[in-house]
């Protein structure tokens, strides 16, 4: 739609019209575009219209703005005012949160400065102090040969990483993993410490943890042979697994601390596992009828040593009473002796009572007198008198 003037002595913007009759206004000439014939308004009319605007909106503006007049300018109140605001940001920038289980690594112009704890802290903003937040409580774990759901779909690279030669020419597949996080132990003060070492010195913390486990575990499995590393040996494995990666690391400065060493399993390649594991069964075998014959030999033999000790004990004593014995034997036959040098009538008389004693002291005694008369019985029972009599001792003790 074509633009009108209805106001019939104004242009669109409210100004009065530039010459006589409508016209330019500069050469009088009639026909002008800005006045009341029906034509669009002039554009130079509008950029004015615009200009008046900006001005009104920047007060006490000089020369040199659009179109040679007076531009904004901004007063020295202003100025300071938008400075310190610009400052207050730039030093609200330096702070920064340090969470629980977190150490900043604080570094100024790109060299270590300090590490700093949990909290809220301040450095001075960029470019001057720039941080960067390490997790040093975070446990890390790194796997060897676990890279895979199982062995048949275990890619080539994990198997490569987890075949391994053992002392006696044989290939193990070893799994194990490595659980680590950031050293935070005290240093010397020329020392940088551990966050800081796990920033600068190390690129990929995980790439060269994967490198010295597998070198490790390599040079241990390479020292033992292949029976220990399946059955008897797992804390041997891993205790050294994890001196030898510690000690590389710190050689490092990589600020690395290794936790521990998980020994998953040390076995026989699957081509050859089948035959592995008949040979390990043989072995069991061999090595339980070893354990029988043991166990057996540990039965008998310290109940032989023990009779035999018992035989011995018996034929000491045995000999100890025959020549005590043989001794008071001879004791008594010097006794003897001496009192038959003294006195012999008695002393053979003695003797010879006291054999008869030994000799007839068991045997029944029947005494019959061929003189005693006709009215009495020639019959004495001494058998039954002493027994008798050693009744009536015995009812009267």
């Amino acid at each position: 739609m074509p633009w009108q003037d209805n106001s019939g002595n104004r242009g669109p913007w409210g100004q009065p019209p530039r010459g006589n009759n409508g016209g330019s206004g500069n050469d009088g000439r009639g026909g002008g575009r800005g006045g009341g014939r029906g034509e669009p308004p002039d554009l130079e009319e509008l950029l004015q219209a615009s200009r008046q605007r900006l001005k009104r909106a920047f007060p006490g503006g000089g020369r040199g703005g659009m179109g040679g007049g007076r531009g904004p300018q901004l007063s020295g109140a202003m100025i300071g005012l938008i400075a310190a605001g610009v400052l207050c940001i730039w030093l609200f920038s330096g702070l920064y949160q340090v969470n629980p289980g977190e150490r900043a690594v604080v570094t100024t112009f790109g060299e270590f400065t300090r590490i700093e704890a949990q909290g809220l802290k301040w450095r001075i903003p960029f470019p001057v102090q720039n941080v960067q937040i390490v997790a040093v409580d975070a446990e890390r774990q790194t796997e060897i040969g676990f890279r895979g759901a199982s062995t048949s779909n275990r890619t080539q690279e994990t198997l490569s990483e987890s075949l391994m030669l053992t002392g006696d020419k044989n290939i193990a597949d070893v799994t194990f993993s490595v659980n680590w996080n950031v050293d935070t132990s005290t240093v010397a003060d020329e020392e940088l410490p551990g966050p800081a070492k796990f920033i600068f010195n190390i690129e990929s913390p995980d790439t060269v943890v994967r490198a010295v486990a597998e070198a490790a575990m390599r040079e241990v499995v390479g020292g033992n042979t292949l029976q220990p590393l399946i059955t008897s040996g797992r804390d041997l494995v891993e205790d050294d697994t994890m001196r030898l990666m510690q000690e590389a690391l710190d050689s490092y400065d990589s600020g690395i601390r290794i936790i521990r060493v998980n020994y998953g399993r040390a076995d026989a390649p699957p081509q050859v596992r089948e035959a592995f594991l008949d040979v390990f069964n043989a072995g069991s075998e061999a090595e339980a009828k070893i354990n029988e014959a043991q166990r057996y030999f540990n039965e008998k033999i310290p109940r032989a040593r023990g009779e035999a000790q018992q035989i011995l004990e018996n034929s000491r004593a045995y000999a100890a009473r025959v020549t005590e014995d043989a001794r008071g034997q001879a004791d008594r036959f010097n006794q003897i002796y001496d009192e038959y040098r003294n006195a012999p009538d008695v002393t053979r008389q003695r003797m010879y009572l006291e054999t008869v004693e030994t000799v007839l002291g068991d045997m029944n005694k029947i005494i019959i007198d061929e003189d005693s008369g006709s009215g009495v019985v020639p019959y004495l029972p001494l058998n039954e008198l002493n027994r008798q009599s050693s009744n009536r001792g015995g009812g009267q003790q």
